[in-house]
């Protein structure tokens, strides 16, 4: 089976036309060489791609005859991605979270007034101190 074709199968990709996107933009690769859309792929290979910020490693278990659903994904490939590339993941998403949203334009006086304050906070303690 044709690797865009297969990662479509195994719903890696929404359609076809953005795996072979992927491989053009050499994004694509199996067993460690550069896959064109049409290259063939068979059980035990291992295909890795780049996809969210994330580098997925995968390995080929069987070849479906068309489209399968989510819930049997499985028994088409193994996933060998390393689990600290998906912490890595969630990091960069609470890290967006931490800025200002966009579209909120420059900060306000008072948001300048709340961020200046903010590393200026005295506790109780320190108060009885002085």
């Amino acid at each position: 089976m044709r690797i865009d074709k297969f990662l479509w199968c195994v719903r890696y990709y929404k359609t076809r036309n953005m795996v072979t996107e992927a491989c053009k933009k050499n994004h694509v690769t199996v067993n460690g060489l550069v896959a064109k859309p049409s290259k063939e792929v068979f059980p035990t290979d291992k295909i890795t791609f780049r996809k969210d910020q994330i580098t997925q490693i995968i390995t080929v278990l069987d070849i479906p005859e068309n489209r399968v659903g989510a819930k049997l994904v499985d028994i088409y490939r193994r996933n060998d991605t390393p689990a600290d590339v998906y912490q890595h993941l969630e990091l960069l998403k609470l890290s967006k979270n931490h800025y200002r949203k966009n579209g909120t334009g420059r900060p306000t006086k008072k948001d300048r007034r709340d961020i200046d304050g903010f590393g200026n906070e005295t506790t109780p303690d320190q108060e009885d101190i002085e």
